[in-house]
């Protein structure tokens, strides 16, 4: 399995969610996600996948990404799980379908949600990981709502 997490420290704050979004649109892979405003780029990465996002504040991670299937779309997200069970992640919410895929977990005081989506060429998939304190689950989960809604394939 070919692995390409984009993980930058990001920090989410209350008045950047109240804030109007802004589209990312990924060329290599056509697929977009809203992103809230007052993040900045970190710059889209070397072979052109996905790009990180950044704000001043409280410690975040949020990575936006695509990749080309190794197998089928449920295998893929399957070795994703095992990926972050194994980086000590305890999986504690997980929805698979044909089309998409939501899991998350907690570690340390921390939460990651992971959401993918099936491409239209269905030979790939668009994901974006997000890492946030528990403690700021209340500020985030409309953040994540948000995320979850505008992750799709530009058909």
């Amino acid at each position: 399995m070919h692995v390409r997490f984009l993980l930058f420290f990001l920090c989410l704050t209350a008045p950047a969610y109240a804030q109007a979004w802004r589209h990312y649109d990924n060329a290599r892979f056509g697929y977009g996600i809203d992103i809230p405003a007052g993040f900045t780029q970190g710059g889209e990465s070397d072979n052109g996948d996905g790009q990180a996002f950044k704000v001043a504040g409280k410690p975040t991670a949020l990575a936006v990404w695509g990749s080309h299937l190794t197998g089928e779309f449920e295998s893929e997200v399957a070795d994703y799980m095992d990926f972050v069970s194994n980086e000590g992640w305890a999986i504690t919410y997980q929805v698979t379908t044909p089309q998409w895929a939501s899991f998350s977990g907690t570690r340390n005081g921390q939460v990651l949600y992971q959401r993918m989506v099936l491409l239209c060429d269905g030979q790939s998939y668009a994901a974006f990981r997000a890492e946030y304190s528990m403690r700021e689950i209340g500020d985030t989960d409309s953040v994540i709502q948000t995320l979850v809604g505008s992750l799709r394939g530009n058909c």
